[in-house]
């Protein structure tokens, strides 16, 4: 008495994620939130009776669907279900699953893969913003071997290349939300900044600590972490996201000056546990502050004059290069980075049927799928 859904699980950089085709779910946004709480256990700390890894960084899922848009080619709408919490947050992007998207939409017959390489036009609908995935498809199959390492991923992999133009404020509207290149909230500088993420950079010693401390010395800090959420929930009303108290946006990083020659050192929370990397587009938004005079994060960068950059910006596990571009008025006009992904496994992921019976939509996912096929 269970219902089957058909679902991938993939690694996309750095995190794990469910990939569903859209008709594969349920159509009403409630139910749909209920089955992927089902789907991975939450909420349940272990998220012991479903597929997540009891870690927000494995609790993801993308809804992935043929796009009507004239400007791409699928739609991809990302979900973080939370773990301890009967939550299902649509309110960001996830850069990371984004680069398992392209793959997914090839091996479902979604797109057809060219020779050597394909690119595909993805909407990200979280923020109604686009990117161009280009992943490589010799004798137009997806490859997902290769020599490239990212780090927080042990073994390499084929690369992906993520394009991107025109993401500021993808989510708040603006760069920089509150109109300030700094604000003062209890009394602790920081810099809200949106370039494909919201994100609120506070500089390691405004709070007492040095910033290189480990994500386990971190969160075990009861009063650090109080202090960081008291500002998060006042910046998420000066940002424009509004009661972020169930939100996973703003992230909070804290940075201080790099140890490792890049051009930044931070440390994430997300919004309560401090990652052991930093996601993609945080990384975007962190770098993106770094070429801001007046920032917090500018106060303590190492970067150049330079039109196109590159900007590594150092974390717990290493380092995560960002790609940006600026022009004779020092706005940036685009941002690319590398990922990996790799498909785990495929096949159907089982929840309670008196959840949700979704007999008729198998059948017709079925009659979609043959359709492909033929």
């Amino acid at each position: 008495m269970q219902t089957k859904i058909r679902c991938m699980l993939m690694r996309g950089g750095t995190s794990k994620a469910a990939y569903f085709l859209a008709s594969d779910l349920p159509q009403d946004p409630v139910l749909r939130d209920q089955v992927l709480l089902a789907v991975m256990g939450s909420p349940d700390a272990r998220q012991i009776d479903g597929i997540g890894g009891g870690d927000s960084l494995t609790s993801k899922v993308a809804i992935v669907s043929p796009s009507s848009r004239a400007d791409a080619d699928v739609d991809y709408l990302f979900a973080q279900v939370n773990v301890e919490k009967a939550v299902v947050d649509y309110g960001q992007n996830c850069g990371n699953i984004l680069s398992g998207v392209a793959p997914f939409a090839v091996e479902r017959g979604l797109i057809a893969a060219q020779a050597d390489s394909t690119t595909v036009r993805i909407f990200m609908q979280n923020t109604e913003q686009l990117a161009k995935v280009t992943i490589q498809t010799p004798n137009a199959e997806v490859n997902y071997v290769g020599d490239t390492y990212i780090d927080g991923v042990p073994e390499p992999s084929a690369e992906v290349i993520l394009n991107f133009q025109n993401i500021e404020g993808s989510t708040c509207g603006s760069l920089l939300p509150t109109g300030n290149v700094k604000d003062t909230i209890y009394g602790v500088s920081m810099t809200c900044i949106d370039n494909g993420m919201p994100v609120v950079l506070i500089n390691a010693a405004d709070l007492g600590i040095v910033g290189t401390e480990s994500p386990q010395q971190l969160d075990s800090n009861i009063k650090l972490k109080q202090q960081i959420e008291a500002i998060r929930l006042v910046a998420g009303q000066k940002m424009n996201l509004g009661d972020v108290s169930n939100k996973t946006v703003p992230k909070m990083s804290i940075v201080s000056p790099a140890i490792r020659g890049g051009a930044i050192h931070t440390r994430t929370f997300i919004p309560h546990k401090c990652h052991a990397a930093i996601g993609v587009f945080g990384a975007t938004s962190v770098a993106t502050a770094c070429l801001i005079e007046g920032t917090v994060a500018f106060d303590v960068a190492q970067t150049s004059d330079e039109l196109k950059q590159r900007l590594d910006i150092e974390h717990p596990t290493g380092r995560f290069t960002v790609l940006l571009e600026r022009n004779e008025q020092q706005h940036i006009t685009g941002c690319g980075f590398i990922r990996t992904a790799r498909a785990l496994f495929d096949g159907y992921v089982m929840i309670p049927q008196q959840l949700w019976d979704n007999r008729q939509t198998q059948k017709l996912s079925q009659i979609h799928h043959d359709s492909i096929a033929v």
